[in-house]
């Protein structure tokens, strides 16, 4: 059966909403299937962050650290020399260039955070920087 759809959004979809509630748009939108899904663990010592990219290769992915902010960017292009003849009725793969950044603290450089990339997930160990503490509030009697 093929639905009419608008602007990459599927009018079917949009009707079926109040029956068949979808989570990743009440969390991001109708644009959720471009967004990097994300955990973040945190450990004693670290953090472990672990990033959604099924489909992508190692190569399309590129980690930037920043001012203290880490942004990770993906792009998949259409493979043309693969592709056999013929129209696609639904396309739901992700093509096209995604990002997402987090702030990690302005201690950290690019040798602090080890990536790895396996099975379409991205993890990432954080090391946690010592925190100056704040010393105690003394109070100054009067007389």
């Amino acid at each position: 059966m093929l639905v009419p759809s608008i602007f990459g959004s599927n009018l079917f979809d949009d009707f079926m909403d109040f029956s068949f509630p979808d989570i990743d748009k009440e969390l991001y939108g109708k644009r959720a299937h471009n967004i990097m899904k994300t955990d973040v663990k945190e450990l004693e010592d670290a953090y472990e962050v672990m990033v959604d990219l099924p489909g992508f290769n190692k190569e399309d992915i590129k980690l930037e650290l920043n001012d203290g902010t880490l942004t990770i960017s993906a792009v998949k292009s259409l493979d043309k020399e693969n592709e056999k003849k013929g129209n696609y009725i639904r396309r739901e793969r992700v093509v096209g260039n995604m990002q997402r950044s987090f702030y990690v603290g302005e201690g950290l450089t690019e040798e602090d955070i080890h990536a790895k990339y396996e099975n379409g997930i991205l993890t990432l160990d954080i090391p946690k920087k010592e925190v100056k503490k704040i010393p105690e509030k003394k109070y100054i009697s009067i007389d």
